[in-house]
């Protein structure tokens, strides 16, 4: 057989050996669920737990962001995004007020599009906003035998010089107290220096950041809530999802809580990978168990 004889069938094999790569691969990713999320770290690690979850449970899953991955979401090109209660609640009812966690979960679903639920939200897994003050001030506020918390704050409302981190938002006012418009700062740590150095009465934070400083001290938010509820919760496509897929997803509001949503967080600001956090994470908190 001349060369050119051999060279057309070993060609013809080459092809359809790729032919068959190819088509291994678009099947691997059409058969997997698409979780989206937005380009920012929490938005990327939450995507990862989501993925971290489903894979567990046998499932094919992949991690995908957008700038709006709700807009992905609503036209069917993801499967999962996970968010935060408030945050959904504000996008599609600006200015809505209910505050509790159970109050902006009920209200969140009336106002999610026709396409979309959501699952269960992790009641101990919040990232909403928080006022940090000195322990000098907290002392001051609490008064004797008490601890300061939000509820003291309409008491020194007169002359507060609050501080927040160019970008990010926070309440306009916290119960009766109408608060100024805060100083902005280009990161936390010199804020957090100004609050140090009584050039700021408080700043504003968010309860799992990762950077809060241990000798400052967040004021709680007691009952009934002051600030509205940020909770993790996982919104999906309207029969997208098969029973075990969605209690994939629902075990997680069972064992996320905010102080390992802080230390992941953490973990991937110092430059470790999102998915390689959630799953060490989900191998120290099995689901199902």
């Amino acid at each position: 057989m001349t060369a050119g004889r051999l060279v057309a069938p070993l060609l013809a094999a080459a092809l359809a050996l790729a032919g068959c790569a190819t088509h291994t691969e678009n099947h691997r990713r059409t058969t997997e669920l698409a979780v989206g999320s937005r380009r920012d770290a929490e938005s990327t690690l939450l995507a990862a737990v989501y993925v971290a979850a489903l894979r567990s449970y046998g499932f094919g899953a992949r991690t995908e962001t957008a700038d709006d991955p709700m807009a992905r979401l609503d036209s069917g090109a993801v499967t999962i995004v996970p968010a935060l209660t408030g945050q959904v609640l504000q996008t599609l009812q600006p200015g809505a007020t209910p505050l509790s966690d159970a109050d902006v979960y009920r209200a969140m679903i009336a106002a999610l599009p026709e396409g979309v639920l959501a699952g269960d939200y992790a009641t101990a897994a919040e990232d909403k906003p928080v006022l940090l003050v000195t322990q000098s001030t907290a002392k001051a506020w609490a008064g004797t035998g008490l601890s300061a918390d939000l509820s003291t704050l309409s008491k020194h409302c007169d002359g507060l010089t609050v501080g927040i981190v160019a970008g990010h938002q926070a309440p306009a006012s916290v119960g009766a107290c109408r608060l100024p418009a805060p100083r902005e700062f280009g990161d936390d740590t010199t804020m957090f220096a100004a609050v140090r150095a009584g050039q700021l009465t408080a700043a504003w934070t968010t309860t799992a950041e990762p950077a809060i400083p241990g000798d400052l001290v967040a004021l709680a938010d007691g009952k009934p809530a002051l600030i509205q509820a940020e909770n993790v919760v996982p919104l999906y496509r309207r029969n997208a999802l098969t029973d075990r897929q969605l209690l994939a997803i629902n075990e997680v509001a069972g064992v996320l809580d905010t102080a390992a949503l802080a230390d992941m967080r953490r973990q991937v600001a110092g430059g470790a990978d999102p998915q390689a956090v959630a799953g060490g994470w989900l191998a120290e908190h099995p689901l199902g168990r």
